[in-house]
């Protein structure tokens, strides 16, 4: 079989598509380690925010560490990641009151963070920069 010049034009289009679709596929599902120091830069709702440090140490797909902030004080925290997408929570304890706070974020490239809090009495947005 011989191939035309739109012919082998054609074929290298859906050689050249076909790795792209293919390279795109991996980088999806490749797997992230969010192992490490970060610090968050969140805003509230209400227009506060802060900028907490936040432990992380990743085995497979479960998260644990520690969360620190001016505003929410010392807590563990636990959670996990599932492809790129990352959740995790603990009690923040305002006042002697136990305040569940989960962060739900995704994790772009390497070293960023990105997403959304929610607690009973605010919610808000952060971005995160592993140090």
């Amino acid at each position: 079989m011989r191939l035309t010049h739109s012919g082998r034009t054609s074929a290298a289009v859906a050689v050249a598509c076909a790795l792209l679709v293919t390279s795109l596929v991996v980088v999806a599902t490749q797997e992230v380690d969010v192992t490490g120091t970060w610090i968050f830069d969140v805003t509230t709702d209400d227009g506060g925010g802060g900028t907490p440090t936040v432990t992380l140490k990743q085995e497979g797909d479960q998260l644990t560490g520690h969360y620190s902030s001016d505003n929410l004080g010392e807590a563990d925290l636990s959670g996990t990641v599932k492809g790129r997408e990352i959740v995790f929570s603990f009690d923040a304890d305002i006042q002697g009151f136990s305040l569940p706070v989960t962060y739900t974020g995704t994790v772009e490239g390497d070293d960023a963070i990105s997403g959304t809090l929610s607690s009973d009495f605010f919610g808000g947005t952060f971005t995160g920069k592993r140090q």
